[in-house]
């Protein structure tokens, strides 16, 4: 009598019920990949089976080589069935992921720029860089003899009244939030050697209200030129370059007596405008005049020697009537509207 063989319709039926299992169950691709190894490669069970075949007797090779054939079959078909299923589900995921909604409001991304007064405040530093001057930089945070009184300010000035300056607590320290950027000129007579042609360019601190004129966060631009022999002619030369670069060849500028703490003679500078809208016009720019001798001796310069003038003006004033505009809020207000009629310079 032969040895018994292994292929049973028990064992053969354990076998696919095993694979049409894991099949079932299979969610992706992977999972039936795993599953097509493990039930119908060359390791499963089916397929150890299907190699005993060729040690059963020659009466029983027929009938057990069908029964393994069918269950194969069984497990084949299984697999190309639930194939089918997983890619046509993993297919319409794919669909659903890409979809693209026609009718949906679309989302509008705006492209960022630099604000017009940081680009009007580059412009003017180059501008003097080009000429040779260096730019000088100095605290916020100021102490009052800076502010004040290296600058020939009077003690009972009006401008160093709580109500137009920020003092800062305590107030015995004698720190405030600069009022204006002329700290820096006394900072640089202090620290460089003569002769001195500097430009400061930097945020200043005011008690204003905001409106349509005045904020009281705002920048301005001083320059400062200390050197043997200058004179007034010299300061409306350098004024005169800085109008034509800003506002175009055809500007002027005026200078009208007025009076300053820190320069002697003083005088307020008005500039023609040619290209304004409704037509030309004069208008008032900013501060200017010959460094007054007081100055000088604070810094510790002779002023028999040495001579100098000095200028300054609100950037924010000069953007406002070079382009015209009518809301000095604008510029705060942080919408991005207001650049974009600038041109988005980056």
């Amino acid at each position: 009598m032969s040895d018994p063989t292994p292929i049973t319709e028990k064992a053969v039926s354990a076998a696919v019920d095993a694979a049409l299992a894991a099949i079932s169950t299979a969610g992706d691709s992977a999972a039936l990949k795993a599953a097509r190894t493990a039930h119908a490669g060359e390791a499963s069970p089916l397929a150890k089976l299907n190699a005993t075949l060729r040690d059963v007797p020659a009466d029983q090779k027929a009938a057990l080589g069908k029964l393994v054939g069918e269950a194969r079959g069984r497990v084949t078909q299984a697999l190309v069935a639930q194939e089918a299923t997983i890619l046509a589900a993993e297919e319409t995921a794919r669909l659903e992921s890409e979809t693209v909604d026609v009718t949906a409001v679309p989302s509008r991304w705006r492209a960022g720029a630099r604000h017009p007064l940081s680009l009007l405040m580059e412009q003017m530093s180059d501008l003097f860089i080009s000429m040779g001057w260096e730019i000088g930089e100095g605290p916020e945070l100021e102490h009052e003899w800076y502010n004040f009184d290296a600058l020939n300010f009077d003690e009972d000035h009006p401008a160093r009244a709580m109500q137009d300056t920020f003092y800062v607590e305590p107030v015995e320290r004698h720190l405030v939030m600069r009022t204006h950027t002329s700290p820096v000129q006394i900072r640089s007579l202090l620290t460089r050697e003569l002769p001195v042609y500097v430009a400061a360019v930097g945020r200043v601190f005011r008690t204003d209200e905001l409106d349509a004129t005045h904020t009281p966060v705002f920048h301005q631009i001083e320059g400062l030129a200390i050197d043997e022999g200058l004179t007034m002619a010299h300061l409306r030369g350098t004024l005169e370059h800085m109008a034509r670069s800003l506002f175009g060849e055809g500007a002027q500028i005026r200078l009208r007596p007025n009076y300053f703490p820190f320069t002697e003679p003083s005088a307020e500078m008005d500039v023609w405008q040619p290209n304004a809208k409704g037509g030309a016009r004069w208008v008032e720019w900013g501060g200017c005049g010959m460094v007054n001798r007081n100055v000088l001796r604070s810094a510790g310069i002779d002023p028999e020697v040495y001579q100098g003038f000095a200028f300054g003006m609100g950037i924010e004033r000069t953007l406002q009537f070079r382009n015209d505009m009518n809301d000095m809020r604008d510029m705060v207000e942080g919408d991005i509207r207001f650049s974009q009629q600038f041109g988005m310079v980056v």
